[in-house]
């Protein structure tokens, strides 16, 4: 089975284009740093509402990378116009495909 993160978040509308330029670089920082990190997608819900979808090999990658947190750049980048957590959710699937 594969992990799923699933990060519900706010970023006001003045700052989206930050966020998206900013996640270039912070996927590059997960496929360098981030053991177990498959694939992600970022959602854009409403003007504000932004739901960002993480695939990883094992609740132990996810978990792992966590612990770690903005340790690198671009991570930081794309967590700086983030002004609220909304939800954060772990769950898995047997259905991704890489």
């Amino acid at each position: 089975m594969t992990t799923v993160e699933l990060t519900r978040f706010k970023v006001p509308a003045d700052r989206a284009d930050e966020l998206l330029q900013a996640r270039t670089a912070m996927l590059a920082d997960f496929r360098e740093d981030r053991e177990g990190f498959l694939d992600a997608q970022l959602i854009r819900v409403d003007d504000e509402t932004w739901l960002d979808i993480v695939w990883w090999r094992s609740s132990g990658d996810f978990a792992a990378s966590r612990e770690k947190g903005a340790n690198l750049p671009g991570i930081k980048a794309f967590f700086a116009p983030i002004t609220e957590l909304i939800s954060a959710e772990e769950g898995t699937t047997s259905d991704y495909r890489a």
